[in-house]
């Protein structure tokens, strides 16, 4: 697959641009052209610029509204809704972030739930920003079927990502951020969009047999990493994003990568800690013993380690995209 690198001040003028074209407006735009460079210079292309193509013939088709407003209700001085309003779920997330900001340092732990939303990337997108500001955070968001309950066939759940991040006292927050299936499901819309197959044991077909068919995966079921284990894990997420956000769980959720359809209108949960009242000022001295502990031990690593070096490759050699990608997104563009 022929490749080419960009700026990356390039390739988010280039998805403001194709985004405003298919009525978005200004603030949307800049919002969800943050969140895709950024997983594209991180290396996650499922949830980089390949969205792109389905995000904007759904905001042109109003599945999305690209210029809707985020609405926050407060519930209490640790809590807040927020309504998506059916709009870029980036947005809602920046809005999540920038309250729980605050309250978390005034009450110690504030929650956001959000709902009416979409695919909201990568969740460790969102959780980074929080340990950016001192924060723990926890980030679930749901997603449309995917993944059937242990022992089915039928998709039930969607692949339900999971972030965990927390700050340190030198260096890059710490940042674990999940798929509950044994791959993201983007990783399998890549290689389908590709024609390229994908490795046995990642997903099964509408029938329930194993495939390495990139399309018939999609069609199919993704299999939850840690098999039953796995499938609990991604009921609690379903729970915590889509039931007590009052969001449509998964198998009620219309596809994300079709523009036909009524609106989503997935869920997302983000909770933020403030560290340092709860360990008595000594979180950041204890998480760098443990973080030693573990680097002590030859062939060892902390997870999220490869983003940052994507983040400096990509700042000196420039941002790779497929080039029938970004073919498509010229045309986009007009």
């Amino acid at each position: 697959m022929s490749q080419s690198t960009y700026s990356a001040a390039h390739l988010h003028e280039l998805t403001v641009r194709i985004l405003k074209a298919h009525n978005t407006n200004d603030i949307n735009a800049i919002a969800v052209a943050d969140a895709l460079v950024a997983a594209q210079i991180d290396g996650h292309p499922g949830h980089g610029l390949s969205r792109l193509v389905a995000y904007s013939a759904q905001a042109a088709g109003g599945k999305v509204d690209g210029r809707a407003i985020p609405g926050v209700e407060e519930l209490s001085a640790a809590a807040v809704r927020i309504d998506a309003a059916n709009g870029f779920a980036f947005p809602a997330m920046n809005v999540a972030i920038d309250d729980l900001s605050q309250r978390a340092l005034d009450t110690g732990i504030a929650t956001a739930a959000v709902f009416r939303s979409h695919h909201f990337g990568a969740a460790g997108y969102h959780a980074e920003k929080l340990a950016a500001k001192g924060l723990i955070a926890l980030v679930f968001g749901n997603s449309p079927k995917a993944i059937a309950p242990w022992g089915g066939s039928k998709g039930v759940f969607g692949t339900n990502p999971i972030a965990f991040a927390a700050p340190r006292t030198n260096g890059a927050p710490l940042l674990i951020d999940l798929s509950l299936s044994k791959v993201a499901r983007g990783k399998v819309m890549v290689a389908a969009k590709n024609g390229e197959p994908i490795p046995e044991g990642w997903a099964l077909d509408k029938d329930g047999n194993a495939t390495t068919d990139a399309q018939a995966a999609l069609d199919g079921t993704m299999v939850p990493m840690g098999d039953a284990k796995g499938a609990a894990l991604v009921l609690m997420v379903e729970i915590l994003a889509a039931a007590l956000s009052g969001a449509n769980f998964g198998f009620e959720a219309s596809s994300f990568f079709s523009a036909d359809g009524p609106a989503p209108g997935v869920g997302q949960c983000v909770i933020a800690i403030n560290p340092g009242p709860l360990s008595g000022d000594a979180f950041g001295a204890r998480l760098e013993v443990l973080l030693g502990a573990i680097l002590d031990q030859d062939g060892t690593r902390l997870p999220g380690t490869r983003r940052l070096q994507a983040r400096e490759a990509a700042s000196q050699n420039g941002v790779a995209v497929p080039d029938a990608l970004y073919a498509e997104l010229e045309q986009l563009a007009g």
